[in-house]
């Protein structure tokens, strides 16, 4: 028996399409075809287990061999084979799909199939030139066949010899695609597609380090775990074979934290293993570590968009025979079954969090500052997380102790509820570099949380929308006094608007000159006791920049200087003390100056009390004349007495100290600004 013919496709050619539009990768084709090598091998046992195979089924492994000098790849089984006219259906009408019409007839054992590969034996014409298909059915009497093709739509199919039943795919391995012929690329492809099938994967032998070389031993070398962890039942492991499982999935990583079992057979299929990771401080490196399969056949670990995005966070394996495998990620993301999927694993998540924050609370908050960047993730990013999360977030003040937010509301809301009735929230980003604003509230008998991680500014924004009469501010964001509104303040500034005005100017003439930071100088009655010269920094602001940093849409803010304000302390005697030392050496010579400076200003008061209420064109021009040359000397005037404060300003070492402590305790002083004032604090002394 010889026959030719041509592959019922629609296309003239199908390779081609295979080739550059069927799969993004040509790796693929290694799974595939290995795939359908399991896929028959489990059906031959399906087929035993209920009757219609009666004859042993023996050793059932699928191997696959190289031959460099062939030039070929060849994968192996002992399953159920095909008959001629099996091979006319299932391999030259790609339209058909023998794993489709067997689940059909068997569904009541699918579980044990891999599923519809659709066009998966045509991936190996991705990497070879010729394909030879070399088979015998299980069924009594039947007689070997040989298929092949090079990839043009014409096959030829004979008889062939091949004592045991089971098929041989051998690849012809293209000059394009010679890396697939390397004993470590092939064996590293087996890994990664093919570490968990049911059915033993054999690759050549083991092999040691012996006579100054790697040599085989008489060993297998098998690939595979074909009974791994998820596929058992919770009671029948430990907790170190949980561990155990995970170093097999991520050998450089540390122990995970906790872990879930899924366990699903309604209303969808759904086995595996999440492990809680010991999250660092950094969203982009956790990513793409769970692995999703579809029994036991490994899909992919891009699960982005397939899961929520937040439990991307998480490691370890998904498998369900309900996700398709060879389908775009675009659908996947809009399949049912795969939402469906993905909304019972954030329920299950949420319920194990919540089940080990109440049976065992301590160990939870040992491990809270590992699960925090996790959790916020989802709370921000998943609503019906959010509702569940509640229960179980936490936050921790300076001392280290932790609480639930309704534990910390209860706690705080007596002291510090502002007299709008707002529950304000006190936290610091660095308790070092913030340590004297936080001293400030922790002496005034203020609480105060520690908000350092990379989503604590979008989770304060969440939290402020959610929580009726909450309101976050940061240490440093203001003075003290101000920082929780309690009453109006009984102390005014007692300053005269030229006393004002030259210290603004003196301070001003010293602080630090710098692109992305601006400086505003303000004053406050805080009292002799109270630092004499301090920076906060606006809380909306700051805020902005912080979100800006991780959205893209808000890098407006990110583009913005930082902006402070240089709060002077109108009672401090060290003020007192610069003001009477300007007075005394610079306010004599510009006593005329002030002077002119009035004179010039009720002029233009005059001047525009003149022009109030007429148009441009009903003004004379001797009065529009009169304006401009009043303007230019006013200018002019206000100039000199800047210029001779800036240049005492200069020479004033208080000053400049009194700026640079404030910003050394605002952490804010570095480099050389830090060296000179070292210098200047052992002049002083």
């Amino acid at each position: 028996m010889s026959k030719k013919g041509t592959i019922g496709v629609t296309s003239d050619n199908i390779f081609p399409v295979i080739k550059k539009f069927l799969y993004s990768d040509h790796e693929i084709f290694l799974r595939e075809i290995v795939s359908n090598a399991v896929d028959a091998t489990q059906k031959l046992r399906t087929l035993a287990s209920v009757g219609e195979f009666k004859g042993e089924t023996g050793d059932l492994r699928v191997t696959v061999t190289i031959d460099e000098a062939a030039r070929t790849i060849t994968v192996s089984d002992r399953g159920v084979g095909m008959t001629e006219e099996e091979v006319e259906k299932y391999i030259n009408q790609i339209a058909f799909s023998s794993a489709e019409e067997f689940l059909e007839k068997y569904k009541d054992d699918k579980a044990a199939i891999i599923g519809h590969f659709g066009l998966g034996f045509y991936s190996a014409f991705m990497v070879s030139e010729r394909v030879d298909v070399i088979t015998r059915s299980f069924r009594d009497g039947a007689e070997a066949v040989k298929w092949s093709c090079d990839g043009s739509p014409e096959f030829t199919l004979e008889a062939t010899d091949k004592a045991e039943r089971g098929t041989d795919i051998v690849m012809h391995i293209d000059e394009e695609n010679s890396e697939f012929l390397g004993r470590e690329k092939i064996e590293s492809l087996l890994t990664k597609y093919c570490k968990f099938l049911p059915v033993p994967i054999i690759f050549g032998k083991k092999q040691e380090w012996k006579n100054g070389k790697m040599q085989d031993t008489d060993e297998d070398n098998q690939i595979n775990d074909t009974h791994p962890a998820w596929t058992k039942k919770p009671a029948d492991l430990k907790d170190e074979d949980y561990k155990t499982f995970y170093r097999a999935l991520y050998p450089m990583s540390d122990e995970p934290l906790f872990w879930i079992h899924l366990n699903v057979d309604y209303p969808f299929n759904l086995t595996g293993i999440l492990y809680f990771p010991k999250i660092k401080n950094n969203l982009e490196l956790q990513r793409n570590k769970i692995q999703l399969y579809s029994n036991q056949v490994y899909v992919t670990d891009e699960v982005q968009g397939i899961v929520p995005d937040f439990l991307t966070l998480l490691h370890g394996v998904i498998d369900s025979p309900d996700i398709p495998l060879n389908v775009s990620r675009s659908y996947l993301q809009s399949d049912s079954n795969v939402k469906k999927i993905s909304a019972h694993i954030t329920k299950k998540v949420a319920d194990r969090l919540e089940e080990i924050f109440k049976n065992d609370r301590s160990t939870f908050e040992e491990k809270w500052d590992s699960l925090r960047l996790f959790v916020q993730y989802g709370m921000l990013t998943d609503e019906k997380f959010y509702d569940r999360a509640t229960k179980f977030f936490l936050l921790s003040d300076i001392e280290g102790h932790k609480y639930t937010l309704d534990e910390y509301r209860t706690l705080i809301e007596g002291v510090q509820t502002d007299r709008d009735g707002q529950v304000v929230y006190l936290y610091a980003t660095d308790r070092e570099a913030q340590y004297s604003h936080v001293k400030r509230a922790t002496d005034k008998g203020y609480s105060v949380l520690v908000l350092d991680g990379q989503l604590d500014t979008h989770t304060v924004s969440q939290l402020e929308r959610k929580l009726e009469k909450t309101h976050f501010v940061r240490v440093d964001s203001d003075t003290i006094n101000n920082l929780i509104r309690k009453e109006q303040p009984s102390s005014e500034v007692k300053l005269s608007d030229v006393e004002r005005s030259s210290l603004i100017k003196l301070f001003e003439a010293r602080l630090p000159r710098e692109e992305k930071k601006h400086f505003n100088v303000a004053f406050e009655s805080l009292g002799t006791e109270a630092e004499a010269v301090l920076i906060t920094q606006g809380e909306f602001m700051r805020r902005m920049r912080d979100m800006a940093q991780l959205q893209p849409g808000m890098s407006f803010y990110g583009e913005l200087p930082d902006s402070y304000n240089l709060v002077l302390n109108a009672d401090h005697p060290l003020i007192a003390r610069v003001l009477a030392g300007e007075k005394e050496a610079v306010e004599p010579s510009l006593t005329e100056l002030r002077a002119r400076v009035a004179e010039l200003q009720a002029e233009e008061q005059k001047l525009s009390a003149e022009v109030q209420g007429k148009k441009p064109e009903e003004i004379p021009a001797a009065t529009k004349e009169a304006q401009e040359n009043n303007a230019m000397e006013l200018a002019k005037t206000e100039g000199s007495i800047n210029e001779q404060l800036t240049t005492y300003a200069q020479g004033n070492e208080l000053i400049g100290q009194l700026i640079d402590l404030a910003l050394l305790g605002s952490g804010l002083l570095t480099g050389e600004p830090l060296a000179e004032f070292i210098r200047r604090s052992q002049r002083l002394l």
